[in-house]
């Protein structure tokens, strides 16, 4: 484990504050378990302390006014992303996009197209509007064509040909505001279909729906209420993963990156939670010279944003220390030693210490890889004699 947590200790005194029988090389021999220290993949980690965070919070507001018909959750309720949480009357929306479609099929029908319908593609030469203005066009362009010959051929005076002339050019200029007029028809056609849009939007709109999975941190309105576009309704928090916030010291800083391995506990609470660091200040905090470090937190169920915790953030999964069982420090007076044996008599032996986990406790100095010490030592002093036992 690389959870730093504080080694089981034995506090009895050491060599010469206590007489036991036995002590001092003679008596029956007192039999003992030991293990050997040995070299162990430990880890490297840095220990911090924050804050447990939401991922995500959430003030969920109504789009559009009117009077609240239904909330269906309340402090501390569980919603799934999509849920309806909340309802304003929708009559009045519903009328809206009655009156929208309705304004939509008569434009249609203005341009000759079924009342129904989703495509509003249309050439604008086949309406009846634009064919009847075409025809009288090109019967008048015939008529000038055919006055122009008997002028030319001295028939008819040249009168005629100009009477006619500006016939055709009356025509062409109704025929060129029956396009004008379809086009205009065209463009209301499509603004028509904006205003449908807009109309069901606002009817979706009445609606207040949970933007992902969480839990319902406020209630901030009741049903009867009237109120206005973007009124809050509920406030929401994301809890599962949870944001861890801690503060690095500047001195471990430097080993600390985004990806290692987290893991935290908290007051009251004997689950170890695993995560990984996701976010890294840029900046050491001038005032306090820490680290900001920000970590994603598996949180299925127990952890509360806003809570104390404690993090070890891994810097270092494959470091080698040299260890022994945490039973077999001894501990007098701030001295910590471990009991050896030689010759079959216990000896004790000083040590330092350095990272402490559930089982094992790292020597810094004091004892070497293979040498034998006692497990659960007790009130075991020095000369004592003492006969190894499986």
């Amino acid at each position: 484990m690389l959870l730093a947590s504080p080694a089981c200790k034995s506090e009895y005194p050491a060599s010469g504050q206590q007489k036991v029988p036995g002590a001092g090389g003679g008596g029956e021999a007192r039999p003992v378990k030991v293990a050997h220290v040995e070299q162990m993949p430990v880890g490297a980690s840095v220990n911090v302390t924050g804050t447990l965070a939401a991922q995500d919070v959430a003030t969920l507001s109504i789009k559009v006014p009117g009077r609240l018909s239904t909330v269906t959750v309340d402090l501390g309720s569980v919603v799934r992303r999509g849920q309806t949480v909340a309802q304003v009357e929708q009559q009045d929306y519903k009328l809206r996009v009655q009156q929208a479609e309705a304004a939509l099929q008569q434009a249609r029908a203005r341009l000759g197209l079924q009342p129904q319908g989703d495509d509003d593609t249309f050439d604008p030469e086949v309406t009846g509007t634009v064919r009847q203005a075409r025809a009288v066009l090109e019967e008048a362009r015939q008529n000038r064509e055919r006055v122009r010959a008997l002028v030319e051929s001295g028939v008819v005076a040249r009168a005629e040909y100009e009477a006619a002339d500006a016939s055709f050019k009356v025509a062409q200029g109704k025929y060129q505001d029956a396009v004008e007029e379809i086009r205009n028809r065209q463009a209301l056609l499509a603004q028509r279909r904006t205003e449908l849009s807009l109309a069901r939007q606002a009817l979706a709109d009445t609606v207040v729906v949970a933007p992902f999975d969480g839990l319902v941190q406020e209630k901030r309105a009741s049903v009867g209420e009237y109120l206005g576009a973007a009124a809050p309704v509920v406030t929401i928090v994301r809890v599962n993963p949870l944001r861890f916030r801690g503060e690095v010291p500047e001195r471990d800083a430097a080993t600390v990156r985004a990806g290692q391995p987290v893991r935290v506990t908290v007051e009251g609470d004997r689950g170890l939670y695993s995560g990984r660091i996701v976010r890294l200040s840029p900046t050491i905090n001038q005032e306090n010279r820490v680290l900001v470090v920000e970590a994603e937190i598996a949180n299925p169920g127990g952890l509360r944003p806003g809570g104390f915790a404690r993090a070890e953030i891994v810097t270092n999964s494959g470091d080698v220390a040299v260890t022994v069982p945490a039973n077999a420090v001894v501990t007098f007076a701030g001295i910590e030693k471990v009991i050896t044996v030689e010759n079959g008599k216990a000896k004790e032996k000083p040590i330092t210490t350095g990272r402490r986990a559930e089982t094992w406790t790292e020597i810094l100095s004091g004892i070497n890889v293979g040498e034998a010490v006692v497990l659960d030592p007790g009130n075991l002093q020095s000369g004592q004699p003492v006969n190894v036992v499986e």
